[in-house]
């Protein structure tokens, strides 16, 4: 930051020279945002804010009625920008704006009787505005008072987003609601996107188009790959759901997009579950219309590592591509499920997002570029800063082997030649019948432990499967589950709220007025204590060992080998607690059932192991990761009976 430019942010205004009459120069005040201990301060009034709608014309035509789709946006900015004071935005663009709503408490929009925009959910006007930010609302195509139809994910949904940062560049049309011509000569241009979940994904998107103006977006529980959020290596989580969300969103008479939700319907072939060009056109890391090698602005992820609706390959798969292309990115990494961080740490978030936000879009060193990249919660009470993610660590294999105490072990060494092991797919089994008894055999699903952990063993990142195995049919789906055998206390991220209970108290975070206050209820952590923890679980569809897009007929009796990822983690097994890897067919907890035989699997255990990645588990950073893992000897006096009769809760997949 230049000298002079810290004194005016000091004052709180700058000064401009202009030429009198006289030809004199002489100062006028214009007005400025002020500045302290790195962050901006609230000078501006919220009760007397500039409150606005516009549309803003897109390049699309979703709908298919002749003309190009128009974007509504709600505007709100410090009525200081009349008078030269330019402002960069915060925009967070949406499809909830009138179905759901936002956040804990389900806001939504609401207008005066002139259209004008009355009520801005969430708190970032509230608490941004008097600091000298203009925040836009920005209704998803298709959804409140944009036109179009919704395309889930693609080119309709990507539109808005993009369209509103050109116009505030000035490389694109707006117009009021009298239908005449509008321009920004309001704003500085830059911009920063945010939002959680569907509002989220549109950051991701709008990014990996590489549009100029777009400094920063902050995806929280965000969809990076809409094939990874509906499906994995071809097993479906839910049948017809693309026509389903955009029904969902969209409050227009049914038949005005019917023929959208057709072609989604079709594109998403949910018959194989294949990757095709429909999903390569809702990839954000390396799809047709947006790319991760064409994002431009900084990133700040926020992701729980218990969530089973936006399961967290979307996050680490994007994160991982924003690393290799250096991209000035920051994470924050939770146990809990689909929940906003203000939400369940209210007060950092706050005040991180806020130093986030003024450091790149009033390129203002507020600190934040200076703390460690990673904020981890390794606790339901507990939060540790660690350099990166996932932590440095060792890949270990652990090989599936022949059972002692229990159905089948988990060891340093392979398993003889020869062994073998079976299991027959029942796809009406849930993840609670897989987990429960482990230590007894079961027909449909095979159960590998360790012995009782020595010390605490830490893995971060992602656990891949490997195994070698036939079907006596041509195609199965197999699951794998990576599990924790010991009681805890934890996250209750099954829990309806992904982790939080709402109480009664408020904190306030911003300015009011008697439409739009700045006060929310509070939350706290739910926590349950569990004989078992499932921590990372990854499907395949057999004949998709090979290609995502070209898939194979297996054939009867014949071996292959299987390799397939998880989902990523980031969890500590405690000293006593057994580690188990659970293999089964169809999943009825996560996946949907889609074979027409049911297969039974024989698992070569001699050439079949799991892949952890293995980290330091202690409280130093980027300590050197263990080469092995330590185990206790067995209790001798009885032989270890698992927990019975596991009642894992439904969670919540709804993407709001």
């Amino acid at each position: 930051m230049r000298p002079s430019f810290r004194l005016l942010c000091a004052v709180g205004v700058s000064l401009a020279l202009t030429a009198t009459p006289g030809g004199i120069a002489s100062a006028e005040a214009r007005p400025g945002i002020h500045v302290v201990d790195g962050r901006t301060q609230p000078v501006f009034s919220y009760a007397d804010a500039i409150r606005e709608h516009v549309n803003v014309e897109t390049p699309v035509d979703s709908d298919g009625d002749g003309k190009k789709d128009l974007a509504g946006v709600d505007i709100i900015r410090p009525r200081e920008t009349e008078q030269g004071l330019k402002v960069p935005v915060i925009m967070d663009e949406s499809p909830y704006y009138d179905n759901s709503g936002r956040g804990n408490e389900a806001e939504r929009k609401r207008y005066d009787a002139a259209g004008l925009p009355l009520k801005f959910p969430l708190f970032y006007d509230n608490y941004f505005v008097p600091r000298g930010y203009a925040v836009l609302l920005v209704d998803m195509i298709g959804t409140n008072r944009s036109e179009g139809c919704p395309d889930v994910g693609a080119a309709a949904d990507i539109a808005a987003g993009k369209a509103v940062i050109d116009w505030l560049n000035g490389r694109a049309k707006a117009y009021g609601p009298d239908g005449a011509a509008v321009t920004a000569g309001w704003t500085t241009g830059k911009v920063g996107m945010v939002g959680k979940s569907y509002d989220g994904t549109l950051p991701n998107a709008v990014a990996a188009t590489g549009v100029r103006g777009l400094e920063t977006i902050v995806p929280i529980s965000a969809i990076s790959s809409w094939y990874r959020y509906t499906r994995m290596n071809g097993v479906l989580y839910s049948d017809d759901y693309m026509p389903f969300l955009a029904d969902y969103v969209d409050t227009d008479p049914p038949a005005k997009c019917a023929a959208m939700r057709q072609r989604l319907h079709e594109g998403q072939d949910d018959a194989t579950g294949d990757y095709n060009a429909f999903w390569a056109e809702r990839n954000y890391v390396t799809g047709s219309l947006a790319d991760v090698s064409k994002v431009r602005a900084s990133v700040f992820a926020v992701h729980g590592l218990g969530e089973l609706n936006v399961k967290a390959d979307n996050f680490s798969t994007y994160w991982q591509a924003l690393a290799k292309r250096g991209v000035p990115r920051k994470l924050w990494l939770s146990q809990y499920g689909h929940v906003d961080p203000f939400d369940y740490r209210r007060e950092d978030w706050v005040d991180t997002l806020h130093a986030w936000f003024d450091q790149w879009l009033y390129k203002i060193d507020s600190g934040v570029m200076r703390q460690p990249r990673v904020d981890l919660q390794v606790s339901a009470t507990e939060w540790v800063k660690r350099a990166n993610w996932p932590a440095p660590s060792l890949t270990v294999p652990l090989w599936l082997r022949p059972g002692q105490e229990a159905q089948g072990g988990l060891g340093l060494l392979p398993a003889a030649k020869g062994a073998t092991m079976s299991f027959t797919d029942d796809p009406a089994q849930t993840e609670s019948r897989m987990v429960s008894d482990p230590s007894a055999a079961s027909p449909n699903r095979l159960a590998f432990l360790t012995p009782p952990l020595k010390r605490a063993v830490r893995f971060s990142g992602t656990p891949k499967v490997d195994i070698r195995a036939k079907l006596d049919q041509p195609d199965a789906n197999l699951t794998a589950l990576v599990v924790d055998y010991g009681d805890d206390d934890r996250v209750d991220h099954y829990a309806s709220a992904g982790g939080i209970r709402t109480l009664t108290e408020e904190s306030c975070h911003g300015e009011s007025t008697a439409d739009d206050d700045a006060c929310y209820k509070r939350t706290e952590t739910v926590t349950a204590n569990r004989p078992v923890e499932i921590v990372a679980r990854g499907w395949l569809d057999a004949r998709n060992h090979r290609s995502l897009s070209d898939p194979e007929t297996l054939k009867p009796g014949k071996n292959y080998q299987f390799t397939w990822d998880t989902l990523p983690a980031d969890y500590v097994v405690k000293p006593g607690h057994r580690l188990a890897v659970v293999l089964a067919g169809g999943d009825a907890s996560e996946t949907s059932p889609d074979q027409p035989a049911v297969a039974t699997v024989t698992v070569d255990l001699s050439a079949s192991r799991i892949w952890l990645p293995l980290a330091y588990a202690g409280p130093a950073q980027d300590a050197a990761p263990p080469t092995t893992l330590e185990f206790a000897p067995a209790p001798e006096q009885e032989r270890w009976i698992g927990p019975k009769d596991v009642v894992l809760p439904t969670p919540s997949h709804d993407l709001y």
